[in-house]
């Protein structure tokens, strides 16, 4: 089964996440099928850079988000609503 989960990156003590597609049951920071976007919460307001496209794919296709990955979603969702009618 596939998760669409947070892999750890950057230093010690100052934290960035990839957001990646891989198997359930892998390790935290072990091999992933697909990068689908990035999260830094050391930024203020939290940085969040999702490639929704391809994270719709993947929830269609049968990928669950993890708790939290399903909350940076909703918020990158968020995020794109508001940011759209000023580009149109």
């Amino acid at each position: 089964m596939l998760a669409i989960k947070l892999m750890r990156t950057g230093a010690k003590k100052r934290p960035s996440y990839r957001v990646v597609v891989k198997e359930k049951q892998s390790k935290r920071d072990g091999a992933y099928l697909e990068n689908v976007g990035t999260y830094n919460p050391t930024r203020q307001p939290a940085e969040i850079n999702l490639n929704m496209d391809r994270v719709r794919y993947w929830i269609a296709n049968g990928a669950q988000p993890t708790e939290t990955v399903s909350q940076l979603i909703k918020a990158a969702a968020r995020n794109e609503a508001t940011a759209e009618p000023a580009t149109a």
